[in-house]
């Protein structure tokens, strides 16, 4: 079937590693290692992963950052580094279902065998939504956010993001086209997608693989639409500002692939990177022309407010 890779970035993240990585363990589908990334933890982690390491001898690798990476680096490098036939990004905190690698591993062949092995694809699912305890919060991580699936082109995936980092897996020839290091990525995930968008395809699954953990530990957490709404009217200024950052990863996304975009793709691109420098009519125009949408008529208000 191939050879999984699953890239861990950890960091102080002893309170639920052991479940997070026990749930691998689990899983029925056994061709997989795990490249845990260590960001510098100073708390107990590294002590779990040598109990895993030892306990399990093989499936455990630990790669230690010289220096602090952050998020989006810590998994991009891991990334870049992975050895599998197919790469799965995991967080530190959740607990995988017992089908999880099986299941998008099926479907991301079900996808190469239409597309091509050649083909740069991303699978991602939905997931659980649980609290510290694990306790039920809501049956679907997408639900519950209110974030539409069916979008994943290239111009609705530039303006917002729905892939979840820690449900998805990539083929090599995602890997292959990580030729740069993006100092403007918003998200792993999010580049990783803009990548599979681009140049080959980002496909859903429809059913939960795992427990996605919320606690005020989380880098990034779901939050329901109606939370969405409020934090958003509430600071403007930080939702424009968060639209500047997708306009600066756009820009350099287009700055590492243009010798390799088409020409409709290379327009796409420039027109929503450069968005904010034509008046309120023309960004307005450009919307439209290009499909700029966020998912649901709310968001969508919240982008002709912040344009």
């Amino acid at each position: 079937m191939g050879h999984v890779s699953i890239v861990l970035a950890t960091y102080n993240g002893a309170s639920f590693l052991e479940e997070q990585l026990q749930s691998i363990i689990e899983n029925t589908y056994k061709d997989w290692t795990v490249e845990i990334c260590d960001d510098g933890s100073t708390d107990g982690t590294l002590e779990i992963v040598a109990s895993y390491q030892e306990k399990y001898p093989g499936k455990f690798t630990l790669h230690k950052n010289e220096n602090n990476l952050g998020v989006t680096a810590n998994f991009l490098e891991g990334a870049k580094r992975a050895k599998g036939d197919y790469i799965m990004f995991c967080d530190q905190d959740d607990v995988w279902l017992p089908n999880k690698i099986e299941r998008t591993l099926a479907k991301i062949k079900e996808r190469e065998k239409q597309l091509g092995k050649a083909t740069p694809i991303v699978v991602f699912t939905d997931a659980k939504l649980v609290n510290g305890a694990l306790e039920p919060i809501h049956d679907s991580f997408f639900g519950y956010n209110g974030l539409n699936t069916n979008k994943t082109d290239l111009p609705h995936l530039l303006i917002e993001n729905k892939v979840i980092g820690c449900t998805t897996m990539f083929n090599r020839a995602v890997q292959d086209k990580m030729t740069s290091f993006p100092v403007n990525a918003r998200y792993h995930d999010w580049w990783i997608a803009l990548i599979g968008a681009t140049f080959g395809e980002v496909s859903y699954l429809d059913e939960p693989t795992l427990l996605y953990r919320q606690h005020g530990n989380n880098v990034v957490g779901a939050k329901n639409f109606i939370s969405y709404v409020w934090s958003r009217v509430k600071d403007m200024k930080a939702q424009g500002e968060s639209l500047i950052e997708n306009e600066r990863q756009a820009w350099e996304f287009y700055e590492i692939y243009k010798d390799i975009l088409m020409e409709e793709q290379q327009r796409v691109l420039q027109n929503f990177a450069n968005i904010h420098s034509v008046n309120w009519f023309e960004r307005v125009a450009r919307l439209f022309q290009y499909g700029f949408w966020k998912s649901g008529k709310v968001r969508n208000i919240g982008v002709f407010l912040m344009i």
